[in-house]
């Protein structure tokens, strides 16, 4: 069974003339349980519609979704909220951390109107991820890469299936880039399929499948039936598991959003009524 699944959808806008606008034509898309998946294309392609429609942020205009072998094509809002709530996490290139809200506060926030207190939990993600020393700093006093892994963790507090994220690297410099796909490798090991929307070639050396979307058709979206990994990057027959990043450092040097390095291209991502 697939963690998501879309079959045959089209997305459709109101254009300024008197045709629509499709953003997503007649597309097949699957992801396995612990399977990292890169999206790539030009920007305007559909890639951010696409993220939308995978993460219930917005209902395909035909075709179908199934979420953990369930068909989530026509839910009402508070149907798709609690879905969304339940099995899938976000990360957002630019972080959207609360700035008032410690490491922690940020991280439970999801839990906000759950019974009980999700404190020690998100304490115990942001430990993990090797910022035990910064539960208490709100987001001013954090790096770059130190509010992505903040971000990330925060994707994680209500153990979903999914795990979407638009642009992970794209703010910050390659060094710091590296460590947060590492967590990804991590994230995913235990299960949860990342989808993950990018212009990053660095991206794509991570990934276990690149698929392409074009003009809203999209290349390789569904593995194939014996298992291999479609546009898999590093080729048919490797049995190499890609490049892994070392484990992120507590002790490395604070960089600022942009990092050492140039920021990478960038997509706008509205996360809508999460």
């Amino acid at each position: 069974m697939y963690s998501v699944e879309l079959r045959g959808v089209t997305k459709r806008y109101p254009g300024g003339g008197a045709e629509p606008v499709v953003a997503l034509d007649g597309v097949d898309f699957a992801v396995r349980p612990g399977e990292f998946v890169a999206v790539v294309g030009p920007s305007g392609s559909g890639k951010s519609t696409l993220l939308n429609v995978l993460g219930l942020l917005d209902d395909p205009t035909a075709g179908e979704r199934i979420l953990n072998g369930t068909d989530v094509t026509d839910l009402s809002v508070a149907e798709r909220t609690a879905a969304r709530k339940e099995s899938i996490g976000f990360v957002f290139q630019d972080f959207h951390l609360l700035p008032t809200l410690t490491a922690v506060e940020n991280v439970a926030l999801p839990t906000a109107f759950d019974p009980g207190d999700a404190s020690d939990r998100a304490a115990d993600l942001l430990t993990r991820f090797g910022l035990g020393d910064r539960l208490d700093h709100e987001p001013s006093a954090l790096s770059g890469g130190q509010k992505q892994r903040v971000a990330i963790a925060r994707s994680l507090i209500n153990e979903p299936a999914v795990l979407l994220a638009d642009e992970p690297t794209g703010n910050l410099d390659t060094e710091t880039g590296e460590s947060i796909l590492a967590e990804f490798e991590r994230v995913k090991e235990e299960g949860v399929a990342v989808v993950a929307v990018t212009h990053d070639p660095l991206v794509e050396e991570y990934a276990d499948r690149v698929v392409e979307l074009t003009d809203g058709v999209l290349v390789g979206g569904v593995p194939d039936e014996g298992g291999s990994e479609g546009n898999d990057p590093k080729g048919e027959d490797s049995d190499e598991d890609g490049p892994k990043g070392e484990d992120f450092d507590e002790d490395d040097p604070d960089r600022d959003e942009a990092g050492s390095g140039t920021p990478r291209g960038t997509e706008a991502w509205t996360a809508g009524d999460r």
